[in-house]
């Protein structure tokens, strides 16, 4: 997935052109911090993926990940997305991690059975994908 794309829910998608028109009111001055606030709504919008990812087990932004790490079992479920965006969703109810994250980083575009090693702050710990569905 490119860079410049940005994935989000429709509901944060929604929220975000409902502030975007609450800035654009005809006839109203903008301070200084809504102007920026503008300019960042429409960079956003402008680069905004609104969509189911495929159930395909593909990790990548918009997913559902539940992970498990090799060392003591424990597994963990959040989604794979921009915490920012997530957080304008009421409905996500699990912890985000950013595709930037060491976490993230490193399970990025892995399938279900794969490993990858992060660095922890005890050391590299080895985790498998468990699974991956589409946020819905």
């Amino acid at each position: 997935m490119a860079t410049d794309v940005v994935w989000m829910t429709a509901a944060a998608h929604e929220r975000l052109l409902a502030e975007q028109a609450t800035l654009e009111i005809d006839g109203r001055e903008l301070t200084a911090t809504e102007r920026a606030r503008l300019a960042e709504l429409r960079d956003l919008l402008a680069k905004a993926q609104v969509s189911t990812m495929p159930d395909d087990g593909l990790v990548e932004p918009g997913m559902r990940v539940t992970v498990r790490f090799d060392d003591n079992g424990d597994t963990t479920e959040f989604v794979l997305g921009d915490r920012a965006m997530l957080a304008l969703d009421p409905t996500i109810d699990l912890p985000v991690y950013s595709p930037t994250s060491p976490l993230g980083a490193a399970i990025n575009g892995l399938f279900p059975g794969d490993q990858a090693t992060i660095d922890a702050p005890r050391g590299p710990r080895t985790l498998t994908i468990v699974q991956a569905h589409p946020v819905t």
